[in-house]
């Protein structure tokens, strides 16, 4: 389970084996250690006791720290990993060979794969509307982008980044106009990172926040390091390699809930910075951690998001030792 916490003036404490939530000496949640994955504070003025903070490390369970508009700020995590000293070694080296090259590819097919499926899962549900024509070629130029990432050869990151770069462009310039006109059609006016205030936007930044700390924490547990990234170029504070795994899980994770949610008529309340309301938060966090808990099929089995972004990351760090193949997650549509 994930605790989202998202209550101003909410105290996390520590009961015998269980984390227990109140609010104005009011118990509103208890969950065994057992049963958690990930605790979320998603507001100001929340306060954790430093008995829930050991129960969670114990248990092994990180506690992510986000701001209103869903910047990741902190983590608390074991220093006790299960890193490797020969997987970081590996991972730092990999950045100047031919694995650094195999993993940034892998990192831009599988984001432009995702792209491609979700604009094909959303046209599946409009066969009778005129939209449909358009949204089957768009994917099919989309996946033709992709299949030239193969054939971008180089001897490392650098000699191939800016090729990635280009290809990883044009497919997104053609999938946020179908995507932004399904969400919400008029109102689209454009992808917008950082500051963002209109609806669409503000709501897959927050959501993308919650994604990073998933992926981050499944770095760290496969023992990687996150600052040492291969498709994006290193800068202090930067964590990307968290960046690059992202990237595969944006489309199925983030996008396709939170297109779901504004095609049918929602929109965020918005406050007079431009950051949504606590209300608001709380429901792109739940349609977000809903679709994380979501199963796709994965190695023949059906398996949640979150498990796959743990498997994926464990797949790289093996990859890195040379101990097996890695191969970009895509979903099904």
């Amino acid at each position: 389970m994930h605790l989202f916490v998202s209550e101003y003036g909410q105290f996390i404490g520590k009961k015998s084996e269980r984390l227990v939530v109140s609010s104005k000496g009011k118990v509103v949640q208890e969950i065994p250690f057992r049963d958690l994955t990930q605790v979320t504070i998603a507001s100001r003025g929340v306060s954790i006791s430093t008995d829930a903070i050991e129960g969670c490390i114990e248990f092994g369970v990180p506690v992510n720290f986000l701001s209103f508009n869903g910047k990741p700020y902190a983590m608390l995590i074991s220093p006790v990993l299960n890193a490797t000293v020969t997987t970081r070694r590996e991972q730092l080296k990999a950045y100047d060979d031919e694995r650094g090259v195999y993993l940034a590819k892998a990192f831009v097919a599988g984001k432009i794969g995702n792209q491609a499926n979700l604009v094909k899962y959303f046209a599946k549900h409009r066969k009778e509307k005129d939209i449909y024509p358009t949204l089957m070629a768009n994917a099919r130029e989309i996946e033709d982008l992709k299949n030239q990432v193969d054939a971008v050869e180089g001897s490392t990151v650098n000699d191939v980044r800016p090729y990635l770069m280009n290809l990883e462009g044009r497919a997104a310039a053609i999938y946020w106009q179908d995507i932004g006109e399904i969400a919400v059609g008029e109102e689209f006016n454009g992808r917008k990172h950082r500051g963002a205030q209109d609806p669409f936007n503000a709501c897959l930044n927050y959501g993308y926040g919650i994604l990073y700390n998933q992926v981050w924490g499944a770095i760290l547990l496969a023992g990687l390091e996150p600052f040492a990234g291969f498709l994006h170029v290193d800068r202090p504070g930067k964590p990307s390699l968290v960046l690059d795994m992202v990237e595969e899980f944006r489309p199925a994770a983030v996008d396709r809930p939170i297109v779901a949610l504004l095609s049918r008529g929602w929109r965020p309340k918005l406050e007079e910075d431009g950051g949504m309301t606590r209300e608001s938060r709380r429901e792109v966090a739940d349609a977000v951690l809903t679709r994380l808990d979501g199963k796709e099929r994965y190695d023949g089995e059906k398996r949640s998001i979150k498990h796959i972004i743990v498997s994926q990351a464990r797949r790289v760090a093996a990859y890195l030792r040379g101990e097996r193949n890695y191969s970009a997650f895509v979903s099904s549509w």
